[in-house]
C-alpha cells in the first residue's frame, strides 16, 4: 500500500533536488564568471565548493527518493527515470566531479591542463538528469492520484 506521507516526501526531495540542480548548474555557475573582479581561479574555487556541496545534497535526495520508492512499492514506470537519475549521479560523483576537480586545481595553480570535453559531458548529463527528475516527479504524482480517487471522482461516481 502506498503512503501519502512517503509520496509527499519523495516529491519534495525530487523537486527540491531539481530546483537545486537547475539553479546551481544553469544559473549560478555561468553567472559567477560574469561578475566584476571574479577571476577564473576565484570562480573555479567557488565552483569547487558549491558543486561539492551540491553533490552531497544530491546524494541525500537520491537516497530519500530511492528509499521512498522502495517502501511505496513503486512501479517500473517510476523506477526507470529514478534509476537513470541515480546512474547519472553515480557517474558524476565517482568520475566527472573528481576529474573536473583535478582540472580546476591545475588551473588555480596556474597550469594549463590539456583540453577535454568533461565539462560538456557534465552539462549534458545535468540536462538529462533534470528531465529525468521531472519525469520521476510526474510519474510518482500520477501513480499516487491514480490509486486515490479525488472528490470530483467520488461525486461523478454518484451521478
Amino acid at each position: 500500500m502506498r503512503s501519502h506521507l512517503i509520496t509527499l516526501i519523495i516529491l519534495i526531495a525530487v523537486l527540491v533536488w531539481t530546483g537545486m540542480v537547475a539553479g546551481i548548474s544553469f544559473l549560478e555557475a555561468p553567472i559567477k564568471f560574469t561578475a566584476p573582479q571574479v577571476t577564473l581561479a576565484i570562480g573555479l574555487g567557488i565552483g569547487r565548493l558549491v558543486f561539492g556541496w551540491l553533490n552531497k545534497c544530491e546524494i541525500f535526495f537520491c537516497a530519500v527518493m530511492l528509499t521512498g520508492l522502495f517502501f511505496n512499492r513503486a512501479t517500473m514506470r517510476v523506477w526507470v527515470p529514478a534509476l537513470v537519475v541515480s546512474m547519472i549521479l553515480f557517474l558524476q560523483t565517482t568520475w566527472l566531479l573528481p576529474a573536473l576537480d583535478i582540472r580546476a586545481l591545475q588551473i588555480i595553480a596556474g597550469q594549463i591542463p590539456a583540453p577535454n570535453n568533461l565539462h560538456f559531458i557534465y552539462i549534458a548529463l545535468d540536462l538529462i538528469k533534470l528531465v529525468m527528475l521531472l519525469g520521476t516527479a510526474v510519474t510518482v504524482y500520477k501513480q499516487q492520484i491514480s490509486h486515490h480517487p479525488t472528490m470530483a471522482d467520488l461525486y461523478l461516481d454518484k451521478a
